[in-house]
């Protein structure tokens, strides 16, 4: 079995045929998915298609992206969105300084309130961080001073010093279909060598597709071939990687059950 450890489900490109999505993906393995919000009008719908179906779960949490329209949003919010059963995992939150689509000010301090809840409510964090390794580590680093939360950097495409790092924190790394690009060579090396207890795969669809899927909209189903080519970077089987994987997901969110 393999999971789709970060997903959006309700996104353009899937949602349009979202059935046959998920149907696609379970015959190629996928034993289970995490939905993935990006922003408070979300959240209504990614936690109704995790509560209609078993193996399909919710996160709840706001993008950096959309930090000013939601510069407002309090703690209690998004704690109070956590008590859903089918909620597992807070964010995607974090930093961007790539596109600047919102005041840095802004990303920070919501990415501090939602390690807030995450810290109190023990339900994984889920981080986005893109030109911003300097600023994501040492918000982290100061957090973690505070008292523990678990937490990963999805669809990690930082530096090896980062990788570090964050594994040093005690994080997660997600590799995505980016790991399979000719051009990735860095990300590559980074692969092979972190501890097989902190590793995800994941798909990010409806982006990123991976080889030999590159140009076609992304889907869960897609995990399959990120996982067979994170596999052979590592010199394990595919069914040793599935497993591995599996685990770690399943004891990263707990409450999952799984």
């Amino acid at each position: 079995m393999l999971i789709d450890s970060h997903c959006h489900l309700e996104y353009k490109g899937l949602i349009e045929e979202q059935a046959m999505v998920i149907a696609r993906a379970r015959a190629a393995g996928v034993g289970a998915f995490l939905n993935i919000s990006t922003r408070q009008s979300e959240w209504d719908q990614v936690i109704a298609t995790a509560a209609r179906e078993p193996d399909i779960f919710a996160s709840v949490g706001i993008h950096p992206h959309e930090a000013d329209a939601h510069a407002d949003l309090g703690r209690a919010v998004l704690l109070a969105a956590t008590h859903h059963p089918k909620v597992i995992a807070i964010g995607e939150t974090g930093l961007d300084y790539y596109y600047d689509k919102s005041d840095r000010a802004v990303q920070q301090a919501l990415f501090r309130m939602h390690i807030d809840v995450a810290r109190e409510t023990q339900l994984p964090l889920i981080i986005h961080t893109r030109d911003a390794e300097d600023e994501t580590h040492a918000i982290l680093a100061d957090e973690m001073g505070k008292g523990a939360f678990p937490a990963l950097i999805h669809c990690f495409t930082a530096s090896a010093d980062f990788a570090e790092k964050v594994l040093a924190l005690g994080l997660t790394i997600s590799l995505s279909g980016i790991v399979t690009f000719k051009n990735a060579k860095d990300l590559q090396d980074i692969a092979k060598i972190i501890p097989q207890d902190r590793l995800l795969v994941e798909t990010d669809s409806p982006f990123l597709a991976p080889v030999p899927n590159r140009g076609k909209v992304c889907e869960p189903a897609f995990v399959a071939d990120t996982a067979r080519f994170v596999a052979e970077l590592r010199g394990v089987s595919p069914a040793v990687l599935a497993r591995q994987t599996t685990a770690n997901f399943a004891r990263l969110f707990a409450k999952a059950g799984l």
